[in-house]
């Protein structure tokens, strides 16, 4: 019986081992799930952020719109056909944002089959030289940038697939342009591929993985770490005033050191109901921001994409959760969730050429909201008007606010005015 103790104590000491890895398994998957809540602080230098961009998308997407036509001319009706990418609030009409912007957009009047004076809009010299620098940036400096950010895009979905309406929600915001699947997705078969999905929708197929690509920035950030594949922690910052509880800072300091996942392998094994799961929602959210040009998109265009992200119910619960990574501005009639770590204050760190391109746009923006606070605006439209409109007298205008309304009623009718600023 002398054999009978040491295989005792192998066997003790197996059970010991086998209950300490299950104990480790479970710490790892389930201490976590702890019922914090963090609470939202208002953050005024990332809404600034936040307000004058909605302005710049909207300029910068007309401009290509009216840009990409051949006679680089359009009329507002044609133009309110693309209100759905501009993100402007519901009750400013577009005419009456472009109005705000003459150095931008040169207005001139057509008759329409009726005979009716409709409005139509072309790019003044100066935003014709910035949408040129743009093309070239998008097109050629910047291409092959631009078209992995639309491959690691698909690389992130389960199937490497996403209808087009979802990656039109997103093209400016990766910095696509405008025309991409002609300029960009039909210029590479080898790549790219159209289908058909069972709800009759086009999407587009990524063909082949490039395992360059699959290389996520806090991976890459974290290239020299010793524990590169293990728990990486993300760039973490607060809005000022924001008092972090005790509890909350011992939990935030347990969840960085939970194994990274990667946002471009398959996570179908791990449990949602944890916060391993949920560093790896945020590790995919923290990607899918980074490959935007600004750093930022609307919540709503990313919630679009659960399904092909094959993540689990109310995942953007995540940005709430991780206010010192994503900060969520409720600014215009939408929610934009921003990157904190891109920001340093109201500027980013790291800035994309075309996002000194958007810049150009932004001054002169203001140039032209200014020249129309000093009254520049209505004279010169007033001019146009004259020069357009033979039978002018017809028409008794009081006021800049009149004219829209009775010009352009027949072609804004779904829309209502409003002093926006």
């Amino acid at each position: 019986m002398m054999w009978a103790q040491p295989l005792f104590e192998v066997r003790r000491k197996f059970v010991v081992s086998l209950f300490s890895c299950y104990y480790q398994c479970i710490l790892i998957h389930k201490r976590t799930l702890v019922n914090v809540k963090l609470k939202w602080v208002k953050d005024p230098v990332l809404d600034s952020v936040v307000s004058r961009t909605i302005q710049l998308k909207a300029t910068s997407t007309l401009v290509s719109v009216i840009g990409s036509h051949p006679d680089c001319s359009l009329p507002i009706y044609s133009l309110s056909k693309h209100r759905g990418h501009l993100g402007l609030p519901q009750d400013l009409k577009i005419s009456a944002f472009i109005r705000r912007y003459p150095n931008i957009f040169q207005e001139f009047y057509l008759p329409d089959s009726k005979g009716s004076p409709v409005p139509w809009y072309k790019l003044t010299s100066e935003a014709l030289k910035i949408y040129d620098d743009e093309k070239h940036c998008v097109l050629e400096e910047c291409y092959m940038d631009i078209l992995n950010r639309l491959q690691k895009l698909l690389m992130l979905t389960k199937e490497r697939l996403l209808p087009l309406q979802t990656i039109d929600q997103l093209r400016w915001d990766l910095g696509l342009p405008y025309d991409y699947e002609n300029k960009m997705v039909a210029k590479h078969p080898e790549l790219f591929s159209f289908v058909k999905l069972s709800d009759e929708r086009v999407a587009l197929k990524l063909l082949v993985w490039d395992d360059r690509l699959s290389v996520s920035h806090l991976e890459l950030n974290n290239s020299d770490d010793e524990n590169s594949n293990q728990a990486l922690a993300f760039p973490i910052g607060f809005t000022r005033g924001f008092g972090l509880k005790k509890k909350c800072i011992e939990w935030l300091n347990e969840w960085q050191k939970l194994p990274y996942t990667s946002p471009y392998i398959d996570a179908s094994h791990l449990d949602p109901r944890t916060d391993v799961s949920e560093k790896r929602i945020v590790g995919v959210f923290h990607e899918l921001l980074h490959l935007t040009i600004l750093k930022k998109a609307e919540r709503k265009n990313v919630s679009n994409m659960r399904s092909p992200l094959a993540l689990p119910q109310k995942f953007t619960k995540v940005f709430e959760r991780h206010p010192g990574i994503f900060y969520i501005s409720k600014k215009g009639d939408t929610q934009t969730v921003v990157l904190r770590e891109a920001y340093d204050r109201d500027q980013l760190i790291e800035k994309h050429p075309l996002a000194h391109i958007r810049e150009k746009y932004g001054s002169i923006m203001k140039k032209g909201f200014l020249d129309r606070s000093r009254g520049l605006y209505k004279k010169v439209r007033r001019e146009v008007l004259k020069d357009d409109m033979v039978n002018l007298d017809r028409y008794e205008f009081e006021s800049e606010e009149e004219i829209d309304g009775n010009l352009i009623s027949d072609y804004d009718s779904d829309e209502t005015g409003s002093d926006y600023r």
